[in-house]
């Protein structure tokens, strides 16, 4: 096996085998340029927004496992579907996605008049939130990248995602699925970012070698939680992982 295969095997193995389809509860819809987001915002106290990853959604991702049901003890907590997921709409136009994705995150922000808010972020969410970090730094409280690290500007894995074909069985557009490629950061923006950044990964995660060792070496200063036992499927769903995510969070929080 080729060194191409080797590094994007594991990835692309994982984005085929997600094919998840759900329904998330109490959401709203905003019309960003054209495209209907869905979103909900519950809870008080330091706004926090949740991004699910790829082939997801806010109920499956978030609801689900009972962490909005945690966080809104402490906090308020906004989720989105992000384009071509979940409620939202499924727009065939590349326009939707990429970038816009980052900015459908400051368009619900500036919706609900919130200026900050801590960004967490699960897999694809993980690239959308660190991009947010980047893009719109005077919006971000912290960052805490759950099942994700970084995606190189110019690196193999951009060149994988700009070439990366959708799934026949997949409701996500093949346009969002290229337009993963957008959300790279060079290594200059990824040390512009001067947020407290936490980043926590499932110990048997390929992401864990693909993107979390790569920001390792470029950003050290950034404390990585390992949750044993955990794969890309199943770490969000597991209680050492919600213990993580809370106690990040809270350390973060005022």
């Amino acid at each position: 096996m080729g060194l191409r295969q080797t590094i994007l095997l594991p990835v692309a193995v994982l984005m085929a085998s997600l094919n998840f389809t759900g329904v998330s509860f109490g959401m709203e819809s905003l019309n960003i340029d054209g495209v209907r987001i869905s979103y909900a915002s519950e809870g008080s106290g330091d706004p926090v927004v949740l991004i699910h990853g790829l082939h997801a959604s806010t109920d499956l991702n978030w609801r689900k496992p009972g962490i909005i049901k945690e966080l809104v003890q402490k906090h308020r907590v906004i989720s989105l579907d992000l384009p071509g997921h979940g409620e939202s709409e499924k727009s065939e136009s590349k326009d939707a996605y990429g970038l816009q994705m980052v900015h459908d995150v400051a368009r619900i922000l500036e919706q609900l008049k919130v200026q900050k808010a801590h960004i967490v972020g699960y897999s694809l969410g993980g690239m959308v939130a660190l991009k947010f970090a980047a893009v719109h730094s005077d919006m971000t409280l912290s960052v805490t990248l759950c099942g994700m690290g970084w995606l190189k500007e110019g690196g193999l894995l951009q060149r994988f995602w700009n070439n990366m074909a959708g799934r026949e069985s997949s409701r996500t557009p093949e346009a969002c699925v290229k337009g993963i490629a957008a959300l790279a950061l060079s290594e200059a923006d990824l040390k512009s970012i001067s947020q407290p950044v936490t980043v926590i990964i499932g110990s048997d995660d390929p992401v864990k070698r693909l993107y979390v060792k790569p920001l390792q070496t470029a950003r050290p200063d950034w404390p990585v939680v390992e949750i044993s036992g955990g794969g890309h499927l199943t770490t969000i769903k597991m209680p050492e992982f919600q213990t993580a995510l809370v106690k990040s969070l809270n350390a973060k929080s005022k």
